[in-house]
């Protein structure tokens, strides 16, 4: 039998790193849909529209950012519950299912607050190129646009949706994390052998729950995210404001999410897996 290796706590942020660079255009696409407050696009429309008025270029607008933020935020999270669960058990095996949820939430709740100023910037650098010429911000990569946030509008506004991002985070890291655990555990157990299928099912599953669980936050935290100083004086006006769209306002852009967020999923943890079997740690070290 051959031995099971152990990721090391950094495998997570660079797995996302490198799904996000494959998976950015549909992450841009679903900001575009989550802040058009009229919803009269579809995501084929939005599309051509971005293409034919900026280029296919446009639709990477905002890379440098969405690589920070997964070098920040799914750092965090992936190190913290790889981190805590081999503690538990070193195999990293046998653990209960309301144990991976509470050490996803602990995770994410801490890669939320650690990740939203490179998120901000992330919505406003995706966001930018459907705004008029006189009104965008122009952030030339991710540190430019850290920086004039922190001199122009100061350090509280790098951490502008801190609350719903931090609740999104949770939300997103119990629904992949620990779902694609448990799902793994239970697909092994029933004869699937630790390999490319196995990690297929299991990461499908888990985008499917997260996308269902953090959708609403998602839009909120989006929106908050993106707004001008002062547009919304709180939280509950910002959900009053999205909730004149109706019920479903609160799942605006749900189809691109799932559509962005599976291949991500699917990608994170087919590259965790392969960085774990290449290069992962012995369980006996």
């Amino acid at each position: 039998m051959s031995e099971t290796r152990l990721s090391r706590w950094y495998f997570g942020g660079l797995a996302s790193a490198g799904a996000a660079c494959c998976t950015h255009p549909l992450d841009l696409l679903k900001v575009h849909l989550q802040t058009q407050q009229e919803g009269k696009l579809s995501i084929l429309r939005l599309t051509l529209k971005i293409v034919e008025e900026q280029g296919v270029v446009a639709l990477y607008n905002g890379l440098s950012a969405s690589l920070l933020r997964q070098l920040t935020y799914s750092t965090t999270r992936f190190g913290i519950y790889e981190v805590t669960k081999q503690a538990i058990a070193p195999s990293g095996e046998n653990i209960p299912f309301y144990q991976r949820v509470g050490m996803a939430s602990l995770a994410g709740a801490v890669g939320g607050l650690v990740g939203t100023p490179a998120d901000m910037v992330n919505v406003r650098m995706q966001n930018d190129i459907k705004l008029p010429a006189e009104s965008r911000r122009n952030y030339r990569h991710a540190f430019d646009g850290l920086i004039r946030v922190y001199r122009e509008e100061g350090t509280q506004r790098l951490f502008s949706g801190a609350s719903t991002a931090t609740g999104r985070a949770v939300l997103m890291t119990v629904g992949q994390l620990s779902f694609y655990d448990q799902v793994k555990m239970l697909l092994l157990r029933a004869g699937f052998s630790d390999n490319l299928v196995t990690h297929f099912l299991s990461s499908l599953t888990a985008g499917a729950v997260a996308t269902t669980l953090t959708q609403p936050l998602d839009v909120l935290k989006t929106r908050a995210m993106n707004a001008k100083p002062g547009e919304f004086a709180s939280m509950w006006h910002l959900i009053k404001y999205t909730a004149k769209l109706g019920p479903l306002g609160f799942f605006k852009g749900y189809v691109p999410a799932f559509v962005r967020l599976g291949p991500h999923t699917i990608l994170t943890f087919v590259f965790l897996e392969q960085l774990r079997k290449n290069f992962g740690i012995s369980p006996s070290l």
